[in-house]
């Protein structure tokens, strides 16, 4: 039995509550459930003086990250020119981002971004996945992380062109050249606005499509005990929730791939700015 199934069979004695279900599967929380203890509560850093709070969504990253660091050390331990095992895998994403994402929307110096890429891509790949597991949380459909997420891509866009043409010439190439002087009160604030928009989509984008499978599986999950009746789960709500499940794992790779893919483009029209 799945955990938001066996969540909904123990308070079917209760009065049962969809929205309370799903908040708690798709909430941050200060508890942790592990397999065979239960649910443990995290504990509260004080630095500073000031409380820094361990959620369930922190330690989800903080194992997305260990998860990561594995790897590439499984990966790089023994290194031959016939790449195989973990090495291999390995290498085809470090290929893929360099050659599909860097090097086709940033140009001829994507190789300098490459790092910040695959260190994007392959964090936003781990904490999607981690939340299809049993027990498992997606970091990434708290808003909180991806708009840390964006923030950082905000960051990399607007240093790749005060890198490549200075701090005055970056913000110069905002407005395209030969623009008419009575334009430019125009067009000035509406760019301005354009560069808060950017990673503004790929936050939202990200959040919304991660927390949008998890709440509709947890919907139809809850439809067998909204109207009670066993047959609307075996004929409906289980065939559906394992086809969106299905969908999730595609979803999976695809936000880490839009994201990423995203991020590239953005930086491509910051170091290449039309002219």
């Amino acid at each position: 039995m799945s955990l938001p199934v066996k969540e909904a069979a123990e308070s079917a004695g209760e009065a049962f509550s969809p929205s309370e279900l799903i908040a708690h599967h798709i909430l941050d929380s200060r508890t942790l459930e592990v397999p065979f203890v239960g649910e443990i509560h995290l504990p509260v850093l004080h630095i500073l003086g000031r409380e820094l709070p361990i959620t369930k969504y922190v330690v989800m990253m903080w194992i997305a990250s260990a998860l990561i660091v594995f790897i590439a050390w499984l990966a790089t331990r023994r290194r031959s020119l016939a790449p195989r095992g973990m090495q291999n895998v390995l290498e085809a994403i470090v290929v893929f981002v360099r050659d599909d994402l860097a090097r086709k929307n940033i140009g001829p110096h994507g190789d300098r971004y490459v790092p910040y890429l695959l260190s994007t891509f392959v964090f936003i790949l781990f904490c999607n996945g981690l939340g299809l597991l049993p027990y498992g949380a997606t970091a990434t459909s708290n808003i909180s992380v991806t708009a840390g997420l964006a923030g950082m891509a905000f960051v990399m866009i607007q240093w790749s062109g005060v890198r490549e043409y200075g701090l005055y010439g970056h913000f110069r190439n905002l407005v395209p050249h030969g623009m008419p002087m009575w334009l430019l009160p125009i067009m000035i604030p509406v760019e301005i606005v354009g560069m808060f928009t950017k990673p503004f989509a790929l936050c939202i984008r990200l959040f919304a499509n991660m927390t949008a499978g998890h709440v509709a599986i947890l919907s139809l999950f809850s439809l067998v005990f909204i109207l009670k009746m066993v047959w609307v789960g075996a004929v409906l709500s289980v065939p559906l929730a394992l086809f969106i499940s299905g969908i999730e794992i595609l979803v999976v790779f695809l936000q880490a791939y839009i994201f990423t893919m995203l991020t590239s483009l953005f930086i491509g029209m910051s170091v290449h700015p039309q002219h």
